[in-house]
C-alpha cells in the first residue's frame, strides 16, 4: 500500500480513543481517504460473498439481463456494462455491477424510494452472503462516523438516527478483461463518490488512483486485511469541506494484467433519506466560511448526481 495514504487500527478506537480520533481526522482532512485494519470482518465472510458475486456476473447475459430494472437509476439488481459514466466523461466506465440495497419493511415511510432488494435464483447463496456482508460494512461505517464525528466536536452518537435507515448500497462489481488496446475508456473514470463516506473491501487488486491536493495521481491498493474508506460528498458538504471528497479512479493495467478480470465490492454509506444536509456550524469560521447556503434533504441530492452520472 502506498506509504502516503495512512492505514489505522480501529481497535485503538476502543484502547487510544483520543490519539485514535485525532489521527483519523488528520488523515481525512489531508487525503479524504484512510486504510482500516482489524476491522473484525472475517476473511471467510468476504471470501464467500465475493465467491457469489464472481458467479452471477459469470451468468449469461440474458440472465442478468432479467435483473435490470429500466429507469430505477440501478437503485437494485443489474446495472448492465456500458451504462454508468462519470461526471463530465465523455467514455462510459468499463464495468458492470450489482446494487444491494437496505431491507426494510413495506410499510416504511421510505419505501417509495427505498425499493425491495432483488436477489438472483440462479445463484445459491447470493442473498445470505451478499446482505450479511451489507449489514458487516453498515455496523464498521458506523464506528468511522463515530469518530469522525467526535473530531469535529460532536457527540459519538451524532451519526447513529441519521443513518439506522440509510439508503446505503453495496456494488458488487465486474470489471471485464480489456481485449484491445488504445481504447479511450477506462475502468471507473475520475470522479468523486455521492454518499457520506464508502467502505471498499477486498481491492487487493491495482488499479485505485487517490488524486493529491497538489494534482498528483497516488496509487492507493490495500493489503487483504485492510478496508480503505474515503468521505463522499454529502460529508464533505455537512461538514463544510473540512473533510474533502477526494477525486478518485480506477485504471487500466498495463499488458498482461489488462487481461484479467478484476471485481471490487464498495459500500456506499448514506443517510437516511430525509436526513437535511446543512453545514454543521461547528465546521464554520472566519477562515471556512459557510460555504453551500441552502440545505438539501439526502434524496434530493442523491437524484440529482444519479442523473449526471448517467443513471436517472
Amino acid at each position: 500500500m502506498s506509504a502516503r495514504i495512512p492505514t489505522l487500527d480501529i481497535t485503538r478506537f476502543d484502547t487510544d480513543r483520543e490519539a485514535f480520533v485525532a489521527e483519523l481526522g488528520a488523515a481525512y482532512r489531508e487525503w479524504g481517504f484512510a486504510g482500516i485494519r482489524n476491522h473484525g470482518i472475517p476473511q471467510a465472510d468476504i471470501d464467500a460473498a465475493y465467491d457469489v458475486f464472481k458467479r452471477f456476473f459469470a451468468l449469461p447475459e440474458e440472465t442478468k439481463r432479467k435483473y435490470h430494472v429500466p429507469g430505477s437509476g440501478g437503485a437494485r439488481g443489474y446495472t448492465p456494462f456500458g451504462v454508468e459514466t462519470a461526471k463530465d466523461s465523455k467514455h462510459f466506465d468499463l464495468k458492470e455491477f450489482w446494487h444491494i440495497g437496505r431491507e426494510i419493511p413495506d410499510d416504511s415511510a421510505y419505501r417509495a424510494v427505498m425499493p425491495p432488494n432483488l436477489w438472483p435464483d440462479e445463484v445459491p447463496g447470493f442473498r445470505e452472503h451478499g446482505y450479511g456482508l451489507y449489514q458487516a460494512l453498515d455496523k464498521l461505517g458506523a464506528r468511522v462516523l463515530s469518530a469522525l464525528a467526535l473530531h469535529i466536536g460532536l457527540a459519538t452518537d451524532y451519526f447513529a438516527d441519521k443513518t439506522n435507515s440509510g439508503n446505503s448500497i453495496l456494488r458488487p462489481i465486474h470489471y471485464p478483461p480489456i481485449t484491445a488496446d488504445d481504447i479511450p475508456n477506462v475502468r471507473a473514470g475520475a470522479h468523486e463518490d455521492i454518499n457520506l463516506i464508502t467502505l471498499l473491501v477486498g481491492a487487493s487488486a491495482a488499479g485505485l488512483e487517490v488524486k493529491s491536493k497538489q494534482g498528483e495521481w497516488v496509487p492507493f491498493t490495500s493489503d487483504a486485511d485492510t478496508i480503505v474508506v474515503n468521505i463522499g460528498d454529502m460529508l464533505q458538504r455537512l461538514t463544510n469541506h473540512v473533510y474533502p471528497s477526494t477525486t478518485h479512479r480506477v485504471v487500466n493495467p498495463p499488458g498482461e494484467q489488462a487481461r484479467q478480470p478484476r471485481y471490487s465490492v464498495p459500500f456506499f454509506l448514506h443517510p437516511n433519506p430525509d436526513f437535511l444536509i446543512d453545514v454543521l456550524p461547528s465546521t464554520i469560521s472566519a477562515d471556512n466560511p459557510k460555504r453551500y447556503p441552502e440545505a438539501i434533504t439526502a434524496q434530493g441530492y442523491l437524484e440529482e448526481r444519479l442523473r449526471e452520472i448517467k443513471l436517472k
